[in-house]
Order: structure tokens, then C-alpha cells, then sequence
């Protein structure tokens, strides 16, 4: 099909608001924001309440926890790098992460940690990008030494252990060695969290004032950020993760004193940002602009193409596909897309009702942000129901099935 710029359906939209008021009136999503853009019109639905008891209504400006949709906005400021020849794909991180000059990895997945062989050649720009520097989270060898090690020295967000400052968080994650040799295959989140700490080593700025300043403010991002300054705080609903057994709403964040009630110790760019509805689509159309806000330019074409195509090999692949494919009762069918660009899926077959070439990504706290070139479209769905129950990722799945029957050609 060509690029469409006919918008919506009005038959379309009024189903997609049935769907997603369904998921609502079913108790098991307190409430919801979604909005929809192609061919610049723009159709945004606020449903539901900020807490599963009630309280005030969900609006267009509800501030969410964006957990890991995160990755393909932080992954901007690195391009942004690129860009400017501050970085170049193939330079070892080293020089600017001396922490990961001289790995070891080890001889198995489920080697005790001294139980290693030399990496064969140290880690570049490109392997932390591509998330294939060789250490990441992977829940599928869970109760391996090196998979205790990561959650015991708080590598990793969410967890009972705090993620330290930077530099701490650097030194800690030096201890340990590779899960895979450098370049070998893909691994999931930590990648994206090295990249802040990259950006701001290279820049000489905390991660979050050079995204600031680069991304956020040029967009207009005015809601986006690590944490929710006091005078929006009663834009945050409180964030759910029901009980897997009973379905039973367990608060895992509140608004007022909680998590992204304060600068972190730690801005995660793997699942550390807050949003909003109009600030992700912002960002996203950017992106189908190939770079572009207005008559600003934000990214180079070529920097955009980087991040929304395909950057693994097959080898690299395998691991990601035996993921999506072997664990659907983890993910819930999410992360079936085909590959991964720089910091985001990317489609690369057509396996639902999405086009080939979508990219973006997914939240563990209920949130899916995507675009896709082909129909010039942009869709975001946020909810503050996580993922330990498959009701936020149903939604998003409805979500885009409803979304691209929308589609008015």
C-alpha cells in the first residue's frame, strides 16, 4: 500500500473507543489515554479514572511512567552524537567507559562468575547501541549466577535493590563479566541504560540536561523527564501491578513520595522516563518526518534510518526471535515484531495487523508507542497497569488491531 493521508474513519475510531472503554468497564484497567495520528489529524481518547477506586478522571495531559518506551526516545541523544562526529559506531566505548576495557566472559550462560575465557575483542559504540555488547537481562536463564549477580549489584531497574548513581553504577557493572562474547547477540535492557551513562562521559552533562536540550525542549517535551516536579504530581496516577494469581490491585508506585516523585540516583534510559500522550507523539513524528520538527531539524535522515531499521544480523537475531517466539506466556505475545533498529522494534514481517517497517516499543507499566512509515501513522497507548497480568497488554493489542482498522483510505 502507499502513504495514505486520508486520517480515520469516524465508524473506525468510534470501535477503538468501544474496545478500549471495554477493557475499562472490565474493572481490570482503572483507566486509560490513547491517541491516533495519521495525515495530520489527530484523535486522542481519555478514559476511565487515575486509580482503580475511583478518584479524578483520566485527561489528555496525564502524566505516565513510561518504563521501557523509554528506549526509543533516550537512544535520540546518542544519534545526536553520531551526528555531530562526537561519536563514530565502531570507536571502542573505552575510552569513555574504562570500566569495559579488558572483558572476560564466560564459558557457558550458567558458569560461576570466574569461570570466563578473554573477550575477543573489546566492545565498540555499535554493540551498545544495538544491544549486543554481551551483558543484558534474560529472564529466560533466571537463577544463574551471573543473572543473581545482576540483581543483587542493582544493574537493573524495578528491583528491591536501587540502581546507584552513574559512576557507582559503572564501577559495579565492571566487576562482572560478559554473558557473551562483544557483538555475539542481542540482550535486553542494560545496553540502554549504558547508553546514558555513554552520553553523558562524551558530553560532560548529566543524561538527562543534554536529552533536555537536544530532544526535549526542541520538541516542546514539556512533560518528559526522570521525575515529576511537585507542581504536576497530581498528573501522575498511581502505577498497579495486580496480583499474577488473584488479579488483585497491589499498588507498586504512588504519586506523591513515590519513585519518580525526585530526581534518581539513576536516569534509566532504559525505563526511567515520564510522559505524556502529546509529548511521545511529538517525538514519533519526528521521527516519520526523518527527523524533522517543523522546519527544525532534531536528527539527520540517516541517523532516523539507523534507528527504525534493522540493525542485527541473523546471528544476532536468533536469540531475540527464540524470545518472542519460546515465551509468549512472559510477554504476552509482546515483542513479536522481527527485529530491532537502535533503541526500538522494528517489523520486519507481517504478523498482526501492522504494516512491515512499524517501529517503537513497548512498557512493562502498560504503555505502547509505535509509528509507522507506510501509513504515516502514529499510535500511543498509556496505562498504569504493569505487566504482571496480561490486561494492559491485551489493551495493546486491541489497541492496534482497532487502530489500523481506523485507517480511512
Amino acid at each position: 500500500m502507499g502513504q495514505g493521508n486520508s486520517g480515520f474513519s469516524g465508524a473506525g475510531l468510534h470501535r477503538m473507543r468501544d474496545v478500549l472503554a471495554r477493557h475499562v468497564d472490565s474493572g481490570k484497567i482503572p483507566g486509560l489515554v490513547a491517541l491516533i495520528s495519521r495525515g495530520g489529524e489527530t484523535h486522542v481518547e481519555a478514559i476511565g479514572t487515575m486509580r482503580h477506586d475511583g478518584g479524578p478522571p483520566m485527561r489528555r495531559d496525564t502524566i505516565f511512567r513510561m518504563a521501557s518506551t523509554s528506549k526509543p526516545v533516550t537512544i535520540a541523544a546518542a544519534m545526536v552524537l553520531l551526528d555531530e562526529c562526537r561519536l563514530r559506531l565502531d570507536d571502542l566505548v573505552e575510552e569513555w567507559l574504562p570500566e569495559l576495557a579488558g572483558r572476560q566472559v564466560l564459558k557457558r550462560i550458567d558458569s560461576q562468575l570466574d569461570d570466563t575465557v578473554p573477550a575477543r575483542r573489546p566492545i565498540t559504540v555499535r554493540d551498545v547501541l544495538t544491544s549486543t555488547f554481551g551483558l543484558g537481562m534474560d529472564m529466560t536463564v533466571l537463577g544463574t549466577p551471573i543473572m543473581g549477580a545482576i540483581f543483587e549489584q542493582g544493574l537493573t531497574p524495578n528491583l528491591p535493590t536501587p540502581m546507584p548513581e552513574p559512576d557507582e553504577w559503572m564501577r559495579r557493572l565492571g566487576t562482572l563479566p560478559l554473558m557473551h562474547q562483544p557483538g555475539e547477540r542481542w540482550q535486553y535492557q542494560i545496553s540502554s541504560d549504558l547508553v546514558g551513562v555513554l552520553v553523558a562521559r562524551v558530553t560532560g552533562q548529566p543524561f538527562e540536561t543534554f536529552l533536555r536540550e537536544r530532544i526535549f525542549d526542541p520538541l516542546g517535551m514539556k512533560d518528559t523527564g526522570f521525575h515529576v516536579p511537585a507542581d504536576k504530581i497530581d498528573r501522575l496516577p498511581v502505577l498497579y501491578a495486580p496480583d499474577p494469581q488473584t488479579g488483585e490491585f497491589h499498588v507498586w508506585d504512588e504519586a506523591e513520595g513515590g519513585r519518580w516523585s525526585r530526581p534518581p540516583a539513576f536516569p534509566g534510559g532504559g525505563g526511567g522516563l515520564v510522559s505524556t500522550v502529546d509529548d511521545y507523539h511529538a517525538y514519533f513524528r519526528m521521527l516519520l518526518n526523518g527527523g524533522l520538527h517543523g522546519s527544525e531539524r532534531i536528527l539527520s535522515r540517516p541517523a532516523v534510518e539507523l534507528m527504525t531499521t534493522n540493525r542485527l544480523t541473523p546471528e544476532q537475531q536468533a536469540a531475540r526471535d527464540a524470545m518472542a517466539r519460546d515465551h509468549v506466556h512472559i510477554s504476552f505475545g509482546q515483542g513479536q515484531h522481527g527485529s530491532w533498529g537502535l533503541g526500538m522494534a522494528v517489523r520486519t514481517y507481517r504478523g498482526d495487523y501492522a504494516s512491515i517497517g512499524q517501529f517503537g516499543w513497548d512498557g512493562g507499566s502498560g504503555t505502547s508507542t509505535y509509528a509507522d512509515p507506510d501509513k504515516q501513522l502514529t499510535g500511543i497507548l498509556l496505562t498504569q497497569v504493569g505487566a504482571s497480568v496480561p490486561d494492559s497488554i491485551r489493551a495493546m493489542h486491541d489497541f492496534w488491531t482497532t487502530t489500523y482498522q481506523a485507517i480511512d483510505d
